[in-house]
């Protein structure tokens, strides 16, 4: 996940350590940041923001030109941990609960373009309701595209929720009308409505979307996007929120984002919270969307010790693949470290000397090898210099003897 802004922020701290610092080589490398960031499908409204900040910190500072890489990574970190603070965050279960006691139902609004996976993430959303004791109750407002109503029904046939619908053609705000009432009828606590997709530019049903809200008045507007989808993801935030002020967003396939520009592109020029990340295809797979982790993925440790100067492996594909459940527990770990990782570090005292003093300890090991090992073998990623040596050797001996499974 988000491997190239990962690449294009470190790229960034080593090369002002490697020169002095002065206007013209700041410039120089910040433009190549640039560049580096608009790759990764990163708004320019971000891109001037990180730039700003990071050379106001740079200029005039005294920093040690050993720590300068590790200054770079912090002056970061807090350059885009406060895009996310100004953001804000929701609790979307905590609302719906703060609403119980009154007659009328928490109405959840989903919009987004055609195969963004819309409908599935607002399956998803109804299995975490269920799981916290909430009542859902869908509204299928999608009513052109041919198969919409039947793959809802599906989704609501396996999580035993009651579904409102009509034929094909009708008017979608009639649906969603006939849908809080029922949940008012009996006392259902929240209203999920699916609406068509449609293209930012399409001003017809970008009007109906504005009728919608009219009729049914939602609580909560959320607007799904597809992170592979990079810079036109970004677009059409920008667009629907002008047409209808969403409250917050999700990003699906995740999982599979290499570039990971798009959470901080949509945050930035909406100035809303991305709440949940889609990680793959089953219900469990939406996770709560959080900073500190995104900042973890991306930077690495984000504590201010001595920067390990080697590339990080990519995360295990548990993050993918595993439930919710466990990917809490996985966080705990990483905040609160066990004291079962100290005697790999004590043996690190004992290495060769020209391996200690390599840049980096992966070199010459192939990715996929590092990537197959971490996943065969549930190995998290190195959190510093000796525990990447650790890692790099047990790799090596495992492909001399032929890549053994576990």
């Amino acid at each position: 996940m988000f491997e190239k802004l990962r690449t294009a922020f470190s790229s960034a701290a080593k090369s002002f350590s490697e020169k002095e610092l002065k206007d013209k080589d700041i410039d120089d490398i910040l433009f190549e940041l640039e560049i580096s960031l608009l790759e990764s499908d990163v708004a320019t409204e971000v891109i001037d923001s990180i730039k700003n900040d990071l050379k106001q910190k740079l200029i005039g500072s005294k920093v040690n030109k050993h720590e300068i890489e590790n200054f770079v990574k912090n002056s970061l970190i807090q350059s885009i941990s406060s895009l996310f603070d100004a953001a804000g965050s929701i609790d979307i279960v905590q609302k719906i609960l703060a609403k119980k006691d009154s007659p009328d139902p928490f109405i959840i609004l989903f919009v987004g373009i055609n195969g963004t996976g819309k409908t599935t993430t607002l399956a998803k959303l109804a299995y975490l309701l269920q799981k916290s004791k909430i009542s859902v109750v869908v509204a299928a407002a999608d009513t052109f595209r041919a198969g919409a109503i039947e793959q809802l029904k599906e989704h609501t046939n396996r999580l035993n929720l009651k579904i409102v619908a009509q034929n094909y053609g009708s008017d979608p705000a009639a649906v969603c009308r006939d849908a809080v009432l029922y949940a008012k009828a009996h006392k259902i606590d929240c209203v999920l409505i699916d609406t068509a997709g449609r293209m930012q530019t399409s001003k017809n049903l970008m009007d109906q979307i504005s009728k919608i809200n009219n009729v049914v008045k939602p609580d909560m507007k959320i607007f799904v996007g597809d992170s592979l989808a990079g810079n036109d993801t970004v677009s059409q935030a920008r667009e629907f929120y002008e047409h209808t002020k969403f409250d917050a967003s999700i990003l699906t396939k995740s999982d599979a984002d290499a570039r990971g520009g798009a959470a901080l592109s949509i945050v930035k020029i909406t100035s809303t919270p991305i709440l949940y990340v889609g990680v793959g295809q089953d219900y469990p797979d939406l996770e709560e969307f959080n900073k500190d982790t995104f900042l973890k993925i991306v930077f690495g440790s984000v504590e201010k010790t001595e920067t390990p100067k080697i590339p990080q492996p990519k995360p295990p594909p548990e993050i993918k693949q595993e439930p919710k459940e466990q990917q809490k527990q996985v966080m705990q770990q990483e905040s609160n470290p066990q004291p079962k990782q100290e005697p790999k570090q004590e043996k690190e005292i004992g290495i060769k000397e020209s391996e200690e003093e390599s840049a980096d300890p992966f070199e010459g090991i192939d990715t996929k090898d590092i990537n197959k090992y971490a996943d065969w073998f549930d190995e998290a990623p190195p959190e510093n210099d000796n525990q990447a040596r650790e890692l790099a050797k047990k790799i090596r001996k495992w492909v001399e003897s032929g890549r053994p499974k576990p």
